[in-house]
């Protein structure tokens, strides 16, 4: 399936405006093609190439994927970059931003999709460590189907935003939605303790979820960055094979009508 890229800068009540990488897909000869819409929330690094590559490749598979940049408020979109500088920014920003910012922040991104004429208006999300939590918060709002939650950060210890006390565990009741949540067993930013936090609060939630903990990966094993020697390919292939089970039982395309035939085949190399 062939991906057309593009973005939009949406404006915001809490400071600047976000700008929102679109990954749509495109399918010859169905130009009324409808699809589902995936919200995907970057890590603290914004949206770097690893989450754009990841964008890329729930995109190949039939849904509009949006990936918001989230620190509108303090810097422009560019991604920050996987070293000391990048990493001290982005921790920083994490816990300056207010929580409603990023909860406006979901619901613009998921308005924005719903707005697409080619989305069909089923939503899932997914995300990564920071964007695992913001994904986990995405799946309170009524209109999201499912969601895929990789190593996310901070639930366990109500750390997330100004002040640093968010209420993302207290919220389970509100998630209708699937849950995938996926950890890493030697996650250290994700302590045992803390999943089993986790995972107790949806069980007597009466959630609906299914909750994955790989024996040998660490905190960003599926990130396809190598700096900081974590990425497991085959781990992250299987991972994402969840996450294509998961959404495409809950989210559904609509191709509609075939037009036209398959027309000329272009010379490129």
């Amino acid at each position: 399936m062939l991906i057309v890229e593009s973005h939009k800068d949406v404006p915001t009540q809490h400071g600047g405006d976000m700008r929102i990488f679109l990954f749509t897909p495109s399918i010859p000869n169905y130009p009324q093609a409808k699809f589902p819409g995936v919200v995907v929330f970057s890590e603290i690094y914004q949206v770097t190439g690893p989450v754009e590559r990841f964008a890329r490749q729930i995109a190949g598979h039939g849904y509009v994927v949006a990936a918001p940049s989230s620190y509108h408020e303090f810097t422009g979109p560019a991604a920050l970059a996987y070293d000391g500088p990048g990493t001290d920014a982005g921790n920083a920003w994490k816990v300056e931003k207010k929580l409603s910012a990023y909860d406006e922040d979901a619901t613009l991104s998921i308005d924005t999709l719903i707005g697409l004429e080619n989305c069909n208006g089923r939503i899932g999300t997914t995300g990564m460590c920071l964007g695992g939590h913001l994904a986990f918060r995405c799946a309170t709002d009524k209109r999201v189907r499912a969601a895929v939650c990789y190593f996310a950060t901070d639930i366990h210890s109500h750390s997330l935003g100004a002040g640093k006390n968010d209420d993302s565990i207290g919220r389970v009741k509100h998630i209708h939605g699937e849950l995938a949540m996926i950890f890493g067993k030697r996650d250290n930013h994700v302590p045992p303790e803390g999943r089993d936090l986790i995972r107790k609060t949806l069980h007597e939630a009466g959630t609906t979820f299914s909750f994955y903990e790989m024996a040998w990966a660490q905190h960003a094993f599926i990130r396809d960055e190598l700096s900081k020697g974590r990425y497991d390919p085959a781990l992250a292939g299987i991972c994402f094979q969840i996450l294509l089970e998961l959404f495409g039982r809950t989210l559904n395309g609509d191709l509609g009508p075939r037009e036209g035939d398959g027309g000329e085949v272009e010379d490129v190399c």
